[in-house]
């Protein structure tokens, strides 16, 4: 069984978190509308297969800690709460700025292997990738539940919830390209996303 409760609020959790303009949308924007929907599914596939891997590891690490130490999941899973209601905070104060890394390379020469290297790569290697499934993953996993089914349903979650929106952002267009990557939309886009992390942050707290 799992807690229904607890994966009903990871759903739109984890969709803002996902929605939020970053590296890896602004990357699935940008090589949509230079190569196409169809080519930038490759950059999406590695990505995908890199958070999941970030995010099964994070778990396993944290499942480790529940069977041994529960005082110290308990510390975790507060702490994991703290970050959340840290990075609605700062989302909330963001000025709005968007990350893109391409490292040189023109979209249009890119192949596919490179493509799916890139997006796996870029998951797995960034630092605050992996703090962040550390941190986010505690507070929506009940101890009184079965690990491996959490799991499954988490990643899930979480690899559908990338997927869908780095198709939106390389499907949007120059218009809604455009739209989400001016500076007051993505502030706005900010206040949105963080006023109701913090709202999460504070029912995972307190619950």
């Amino acid at each position: 069984m799992i807690d229904f409760t607890l994966v009903s609020l990871f759903i739109p959790t984890m969709l803002l978190i996902s929605i939020t303009p970053g590296m890896c949308m602004t990357l699935a924007m940008t090589l949509g509308l230079s190569i196409g929907v169809k080519r930038t599914l490759w950059m999406m596939v590695g990505e995908v297969l890199g958070v999941a891997l970030v995010a099964i590891s994070a778990v396993l690490g944290v499942s480790v800690v529940m069977l041994k130490f529960p005082l110290l999941f308990s510390l975790i899973k507060f702490g994991g709460a703290a970050y959340l209601l840290f990075l609605g905070i700062n989302m909330w104060r963001s000025k709005g700025k968007l990350s893109l890394a391409l490292n040189g390379t023109s979209p249009v020469d890119i192949k596919k292997t490179t493509l799916l290297n890139q997006g796996f790569i870029t998951a797995i290697a960034n630092p605050k990738g992996w703090a962040f499934m550390i941190s986010l993953l505690p507070p929506f996993i009940n101890k009184a539940y079965a690990m491996p089914l959490q799991l499954t349903v988490l990643v899930l979650i979480i690899m559908i919830s990338e997927f869908i929106c780095m198709m939106l952002y390389a499907t949007g267009g120059r218009t809604v390209g455009k739209l989400i990557t001016e500076q007051k939309n993505v502030k706005m886009m900010n206040k949105i996303s963080g006023s109701l992390m913090v709202a999460v942050a504070i029912w995972l707290a307190l619950g």
